[in-house]
């Protein structure tokens, strides 16, 4: 699904009404018939509530004044306060407002106005907030803003559902500009908006539904100049596709860890298991020779393998002497370097020499990605092949170390930072936080909308590197950003059903290795609490 700026969505309406042949006015009727809908979805029976519809000049107030007459010819009785004289409404508002026929409407075109109209709605129990659309771009000031501040105070008792945006929030930036209307729910059209995506905008919208009102999906999605998408559930039913009855576990991928030193036997182990939990048919871990004994009686259902080691007890370039590593690489699906591998010299050298001697899809991640700090341009793309299945999993205090600028400089530009990496050189980048970025070469960023802050704890990374690495042993011939993205919704996903079992503040990375199955179950049902 499209992420879109003001600027898109009035380019992408305007292309469905010269184009595709739908009327503008028709994008009116279908936006106020969506937000009716919802009202009657989410707050049944309509009849019980008193209903006011607030309504600006623009087109956001022409959807109001639309959903307000759909809601008289169904029987309710809906009161409107017009915030513009309406000799100034124009074009499709202001034919809607001639269609309004016996809705009351109180006009209101300055504070005393309003505050006359304010009388009559105490007992408002269902508000609609039509008074400003995406075209903010600057605080709100004079009667706007009395209005927002006496919507937020003052009903107390009311519902509030916004159209498009809640008055106040600018549509594209997840930053507030200033202050806004409260909101219980928020129905958008055609695509979410990038204030819909990104806190603390995106905290502020309630309920987030995206409803159609004309402008077919493959529209959005064959325009390349829509470089923002939001991954939905709808999109990863290809997770739950049954097996063949026929399958051995070769058939779905052998993943190679090299991870894990003395005293960080747990990432190694936490990783293999998550890719086991993805499916993945076989798992080996190679580690340090102190590490091995650790790491295997972690788990029982994947491989060890010793290798020689540092006086710190990291992983030794005389790993590389004995031809041993190229025995272990035969036969493999994916190799999956960096958790708890450490930052000794010598082992940040091996890693930056084994990433690029092996020919495999690669899963890079922690301490794999620290050897490659300042010189991430050693990290070859090498063939075509490999090129489109190099994932790299950094959060921001890595990826900062590998672009040498700051944990700020990423955090303020998450976005740009991904997309500018992936496309400089080639691999698909996965940048961690909340709201976790999937940067394709091509220039194309996906907005996972999944997790919680109860994954803000040791080990969680090194389960969505084991979930990656398991899916893309399974989907070889799949592009590198979708098992990405899968990998990272799951991911989040597994963390949301672990805060539902444990709260947050007492979940652990455990607790999302023991939720995975179910994140692999729900994404077969129904997609109830993902923006839709």
């Amino acid at each position: 699904m499209k992420i879109l700026t003001a600027d898109e969505i009035g380019r992408v309406d305007r292309l469905t009404t010269e184009k595709l042949g739908v009327p503008s006015l028709t994008l009116m009727e279908n936006a106020g018939r969506a937000v009716v809908e919802f009202l009657e979805e989410r707050f049944a029976p309509l009849a019980s509530h008193h209903i006011a519809v607030f309504a600006g000049r623009g087109n956001n107030g022409g959807d109001g004044l639309v959903a307000a007459r759909l809601l008289a010819e169904r029987g309710f009785r809906p009161r409107v306060v017009l915030l513009a004289d309406p000799k100034t409404l124009k074009g499709d508002a202001a034919e809607n407002f001639a269609r309004l026929g016996n809705v009351p409407v109180d006009v209101a075109t300055d504070l005393d106005a309003w505050r006359r109209a304010l009388e009559g709605l105490r007992g408002t129990t269902l508000l609609v907030d039509a008074l400003l659309g995406t075209g903010l771009s600057k605080p709100l000031e004079g009667l706007l803003l009395e209005v927002v501040r006496d919507i937020n105070s003052g009903f107390p008792g009311a519902r509030v559902v916004a159209v498009d945006l809640p008055t106040g929030i600018s549509a594209d930036s997840g930053e507030l500009i200033g202050e806004c209307a409260r909101a219980d729910a928020t129905v958008t059209f055609t695509a979410p908006k990038i204030a819909h995506v990104f806190p603390p905008a995106s905290e502020r919208m309630g309920q987030r539904v995206v409803r159609s009102i004309g402008t077919p999906p493959e529209h959005l999605e064959s325009d390349p100049s829509l470089r923002l998408n939001l991954t939905t559930r709808e999109e990863l039913r290809w997770l739950a596709a049954p097996r063949p009855p026929e399958s051995h576990k070769g058939d779905f991928g052998h993943v190679l860890i090299l991870a894990g030193s003395v005293g960080k036997t747990g990432a190694a182990a936490v990783a293999a298991k998550a890719a086991l939990r993805a499916g993945a048919g076989l798992v080996t871990v190679a580690t340090a020779k102190s590490a091995q004994p650790v790491v295997a009686a972690l788990g029982m259902e994947y491989m060890t393998e010793p290798l020689p080691e540092t006086e710190a007890g990291t992983i030794s370039l005389r790993s590389l002497e004995s031809g041993k590593l190229d025995k272990l690489a035969e036969g493999k699906t994916v190799l999956t370097v960096g958790p708890g591998i450490g930052q000794v010299p010598e082992t940040a050298e091996w890693v930056r020499i084994v990433v690029n001697k092996f020919d495999l899809p690669l899963v890079l991640d922690a301490d794999g990605l620290n050897a490659f700090g300042g010189c991430v341009q050693t990290l070859r793309p090498g063939k075509e092949s490999r090129r489109s299945h190099t994932i790299l999993t950094p959060h921001p205090g890595e990826m900062a170390r590998l672009v040498g600028k700051t944990t700020a400089d990423i955090q303020a530009r998450r976005v740009g930072a991904a997309r500018e990496f992936a496309e400089r050189h080639g691999h698909v980048l996965v940048l961690k936080g909340f709201r976790t970025l999937i940067a394709a070469p091509n220039g194309q960023v996906w907005v996972n909308p999944t997790g919680n802050p109860g994954m803000a704890t040791g080990g969680t990374g090194d389960v969505l590197t084991g979930i990656i690495a398991g899916l893309l042993a399974q989907h070889p011939s799949l592009p590198a950003h979708e098992v990405a993205r899968a990998g990272v919704y799951l991911h989040g996903l597994a963390g949301d059903i672990a805060a539902r079992d444990v709260g947050q503040a007492s979940m652990i990375a455990g607790d999302l290795l023991e939720a995975l199955p179910r994140a692999f179950q729900s994404i077969a049902k129904s997609d109830e609490g993902e923006l839709k």
